[in-house]
C-alpha cells in the first residue's frame, strides 16, 4: 500500500468512528454523533455500575452527567451493578410523507446507539438504552428484552435525569397530572415553583411535586435553546419533570393512580416512550424540528382520504358568552349574561344549526360543530356521580340529527361530532361501538372528544397510563370507523399522530375560552408567543382562533379578548392545525373586510418556514399551503409594540407576487384600541423586504399570490 492509499484509508476509518461513535469495553463508553456532528452523546458506566448520558453541542456541554434507571415495586432498584454486555450503532436516513401537516416531506435521518446492559447478579435482569441522535436533537428510550428472569413489572418510578449547566430561562408551566389548562410562567430555572400555580378554579387540577409538564422550553445564557419532551407515549404513564433548583437538575416523576401503589405495569418485552431534548440555536428551529414526529412509528392507517383538514363554525363560543346554553332546559349558563327575550336558550337545534351551515357554505368553510346535541346535560353540574349521564346516539327533541346531517351534505359541509364524556369513562367506554357506528353510518368523519373533570373511577388522573390507554383505545376504535379524534382535556400530544394520522388535533393548553371567563383577566397577550414555542412544539393545537368581537359586548363586562382583531387573523398561520375553528357569531363576521383572510387562509400545508422569533416576545411564521400553492403570513407579538421586517426568501426566484395584508391600525392596542386594523396591497418579490409595524398584543396577516403574468 501507498502512502497516499494509507493516508486516505486512515482518514476514512477516522471519519466512520467521528460519525457513528466509539465503544471501549474496559471503560464501559460510548458515544454518538448527530449526522451533522454538531450533537455528541457520551454514555458511560459508573463505578457503581450506574448508567449515565451527557450531550454536548459543538463541543460545549448542554447536560451534564446525568443518571438512568428505574425502581419496581418487590424487585427493587433498576439503576446499578450493571454492565455492558454490547453495543450497536445503525445509521437511518429516509423520508415520509404526511397525510396533512406543517409540510408535506418529511426527512428521518439519525444515528443510533443500542447499548445492552446486564446486571452483575445471581439472577441478573437485562435492559437496553437506545438512544437516536439526529441535527435537531436526541431522544432515548428504555428496552426491557425478553428474558427468563424478568416476565413484567411494576414500575413504581423513573429515574432519568436532566442535568442542566446553568440557571436557564424557562417557560413552563406546572406538572399537573390531571390538566394543561395553566398559563405560562417566565423565570430562571432556579425560581420554578411549581407548587404555588394550584389553581381551585380549573374543573380538576392535581400539582403533587415542584415538577413542570412537558415540553418545557428553555434558553441558555450564550442563547443555544432546548425543550424538553416525550416521544411516542404507548402503555405507559405521562412523564413530569420534578425540578431540583439547587443543583440544576430534572428528573422524571410518572403520573401515578391512587388506586394501585404502581404508576406502571407492562409485561416484558416493551419499549418505554423517548425522553427527548431539542437543541436549536435559534428559537424558530424548535418549530420547525421534526423530531418529535420522527420518533414515532410509521402510519399504520395507510390512506385516510376520508379525512379532510378544514375550517368549521359552532355552537360553542355563543355558549361562553351566555347567549345559548349546552342543555335544553337552560341551566347550562357559563355566565352571568341572560337573554330576558326567551326562557329557552338551547343552542343545538335543528334550525340554528341549518343557519350556520347556510353561513359556512357561503363562506369556504368545511364543517360545523354542534355541542349540546345529546341528552345530558342537564344533568352533568351539581351531579357527584356523572357515570350513565351522557347518551352518545339520543338527540334532545329540538334537535334532529339525521336531517342536519342530510342538510349539511346538501350544501357541501361536514358535520363534527361532539362526545363530551364528563370525564366518567366507563359510560363512553361502553357505548363506544354504538357511537361509532352511528357517526359511520351517517358518513361523518370527525369528532371532538371532551373529558372535563375528575376521572371516574375514583383514584385516576388525566395522564396516568390507565387513561393514557383509554385515550389510544378510542383513537383505534375511530379509526375503525374512518373517524378522526380533535380530543379535548386529552393526554399530551407526543408525535403518535405519525402512526395514527386521525388523531387531527388536540386542545391541551389554556384556550380561548378563558378569555370569554370573568375572573382571572383571560389569556394575557405573550400567552401565543410563548405557546407557540412550547405546547405547539408537540403537535397541533385547537385553539379556536378568530374572534371579531373582542370586547365580548353585550355579553360580558368584565371579560375580553387580550389581541388585537390582526393578532386574531395572524393566529390562523401561527397556531398549526388541519381543522381551525371561526368560532364567533356569524353576525360578527358578516360583511367584515377583514373576514375574507378568514375565508381564503389554508388549514394544510406543503411548507413551513419560521421567518424570525423569540420566546415569549413575538413569532413570524410562513406556510404554503398545499391545495392552492399560496403562502400565507402571520406574525403576533407580546404586549409591546415592535417593528417587524418581512424577508421572503422563501418565494420563488424571477416572480412577483401580490400581498395582502391585514395589519394593526396607527393607534391599534390590545385593551384600549383592539378592532383597529388596515388592509393594503403591495407587490413583491423574493428579492424584496417588508417593515410591518406590530401594535402592543397585535398582529400581521397576509396572503401571497403569484402576481400572473408579471415577471422580471
Amino acid at each position: 500500500m501507498n502512502f497516499k492509499s494509507f493516508f486516505v484509508n486512515t482518514l476514512l476509518v477516522i471519519f466512520i468512528l467521528l460519525l457513528t461513535g466509539c465503544f471501549s469495553n474496559s471503560t464501559q463508553k460510548a458515544t454518538v454523533q448527530s449526522p451533522d456532528q454538531n450533537i455528541k452523546v457520551a454514555f458511560h458506566i459508573t463505578q457503581s455500575g450506574q448508567p449515565a448520558y451527557t450531550v454536548k453541542y459543538k463541543d460545549r456541554t448542554v447536560i451534564d452527567t446525568s443518571s438512568l434507571g428505574f425502581t419496581f415495586q418487590k424487585s427493587g432498584e433498576l439503576s446499578d451493578h450493571l454492565k455492558i454486555i454490547d453495543w450497536n450503532i445503525k445509521t437511518h436516513n429516509s423520508n415520509w410523507t404526511m397525510p396533512w401537516g406543517e409540510k408535506k416531506e418529511v426527512r428521518n435521518h439519525y444515528n443510533k446507539l443500542t447499548i445492552q446492559l446486564k446486571e452483575q447478579d445471581d439472577h441478573p435482569r437485562k435492559i437496553n438504552i437506545a438512544f437516536k441522535v439526529y441535527d435537531d436533537g436526541l431522544g432515548f428510550r428504555y428496552e426491557f428484552p425478553e428474558q427468563s428472569n424478568l416476565s413484567k413489572v411494576l414500575i413504581t418510578e423513573e429515574h432519568s435525569e436532566f442535568k442542566l449547566t446553568g440557571d436557564h430561562t424557562c417557560w413552563w408551566i406546572p406538572g399537573d397530572w390531571d390538566i394543561y389548562e395553566h398559563l405560562y410562567n417566565t423565570t430562571s430555572f432556579s425560581e420554578i415553583d411549581a407548587l404555588s400555580k394550584r389553581n381551585n378554579d380549573l374543573a380538576q387540577s392535581y400539582i403533587p411535586h415542584n415538577a413542570v409538564n412537558t415540553p418545557v422550553t428553555m434558553r441558555t445564557d450564550n442563547g443555544l435553546h432546548l425543550s424538553f419532551h416525550e416521544a411516542d407515549l404507548t402503555d405507559y404513564a405521562g412523564m413530569t419533570l420534578k425540578v431540583f433548583p439547587d443543583s440544576a437538575k430534572m428528573k422524571s416523576v410518572l403520573v401515578g393512580s391512587e388506586r394501585h401503589d404502581y404508576k406502571v405495569k407492562r409485561s416484558i418485552p416493551f419499549n418505554t416512550p423517548w425522553r427527548t431534548i431539542q437543541i436549536a440555536e435559534k428559537a424558530g428551529d424548535l418549530i420547525e424540528s421534526d423530531l418529535i414526529l420522527n420518533l414515532n412509528d410509521p402510519n399504520k392507517l395507510g390512506n385516510i382520504d376520508w379525512f379532510e383538514p378544514m375550517k368549521y363554525v359552532g355552537i360553542w363560543w355563543e355558549m361562553h358568552l351566555g347567549k345559548s346554553t349546552w342543555d335544553i332546559s337552560s341551566t347550562q349558563d357559563m355566565s352571568s349574561f341572560k337573554n330576558e327575550e326567551s326562557a329557552n336558550r338551547h343552542g343545538a337545534t335543528t334550525e340554528h344549526a341549518k343557519e350556520l351551515i347556510d353561513f359556512a357554505a357561503a363562506n369556504n368553510i368545511g364543517g360545523i360543530l354542534v355541542e349540546g346535541w345529546n341528552t345530558g346535560w342537564e344533568n352533568w353540574v351539581g351531579t357527584a356521580n356523572r357515570e350513565g349521564i351522557f347518551d352518545f346516539v339520543t338527540s334532545y327533541p329540538d334537535y334532529n340529527l339525521q336531517e342536519v346531517v342530510a342538510y349539511a351534505k346538501e350544501k357541501g359541509v361536514e358535520l363534527i361530532m361532539h362526545h363530551e364524556t364528563s370525564a366518567a369513562i366507563n359510560t363512553y367506554e361502553r357505548q363506544l361501538d354504538t357511537a361509532y357506528k352511528l357517526m359511520d353510518s351517517l358518513d361523518i368523519h370527525s369528532v371532538k372528544t371532551g373529558y372535563v373533570g375528575k376521572i371516574i373511577p375514583d383514584g385516576e388522573y388525566h395522564h396516568g397510563q390507565w387513561m393514557v390507554n383509554h385515550y389510544r383505545h378510542v383513537l383505534k376504535t375511530a379509526a375503525e370507523h374512518e373517524v378522526a379524534v380533535n380530543a379535548h382535556e386529552p393526554i399530551k400530544a407526543t408525535g403518535i399522530r405519525r402512526t395514527y394520522p386521525n388523531a387531527i388535533s388536540r386542545e391541551g393548553l389554556r384556550g380561548q375560552e378563558f378569555n370569554a371567563w370573568a375572573g382571572d383577566g383571560g389569556n394575557p397577550p405573550e400567552h401565543l408567543p410563548i405557546v407557540a414555542f412550547t405546547r405547539m412544539l408537540s403537535g397541533p393545537i385547537d385553539y379556536t382562533p378568530g374572534i371579531f368581537n373582542l370586547k365580548l359586548e353585550p355579553y360580558k363586562d368584565d371579560a375580553q379578548v387580550n389581541t388585537t382583531l390582526a393578532h386574531q387573523l395572524a393566529l390562523y398561520v401561527v397556531i398549526n392545525s388541519p381543522v381551525q375553528m371561526v368560532p364567533d357569531l356569524a353576525e360578527n363576521y358578516k360583511g367584515h373586510p377583514a373576514f375574507q383572510f378568514i375565508r381564503e387562509v389554508g388549514v394544510n400545508w406543503q411548507e413551513t418556514k419560521v421567518l424570525e422569533g423569540k420566546v415569549g416576545d413575538y413569532v413570524t411564521i410562513a406556510r404554503k399551503d398545499r391545495e392552492s400553492g399560496e403562502w400565507f403570513i402571520g406574525a403576533i407579538t407580546d404586549e409591546n409594540s415592535r417593528e417587524i421586517q418581512l424577508s421572503f426568501k422563501f418565494l420563488d426566484k424571477n416572480k412577483i407576487y401580490k400581498a395582502i395584508i391585514y395589519k394593526d391600525g396607527p393607534n391599534a392596542h390590545w385593551d384600549k384600541n383592539p378592532s383597529s386594523y388596515d388592509i393594503i396591497k403591495e407587490t413583491i418579490s423574493r428579492e424584496g423586504k417588508l417593515n410591518i409595524s406590530l401594535k402592543a398584543g397585535g398582529g400581521c396577516a397576509i396572503r401571497i399570490t403569484e402576481h400572473v403574468g408579471m415577471h422580471d
